[in-house]
């Protein structure tokens, strides 16, 4: 850890984007996998196409 209060900031963010990063990509695993377990007709009741799973995921992620 650097003693200069403004590294020490910047260490502090790295960590937390590295973190908010680590739980977008989970969040986005989990949504793909849930909706990749749906059947067509599940899918096609929400709107949503099996090609476009990948697209619903990082918009619900915000990503």
């Amino acid at each position: 850890m650097s003693a200069d209060p403004s590294g020490a900031t910047n260490e502090k963010d790295t960590i937390m984007n590295i973190t908010r990063s680590l739980n977008n990509w989970r969040k986005y695993r989990q949504t793909v996998t849930e909706l990749g377990r749906m059947s067509d007709r599940e899918l096609t009741d929400l709107g949503i196409g099996r090609s476009d799973i990948r697209r619903v995921a990082r918009t619900a992620v915000g990503v």
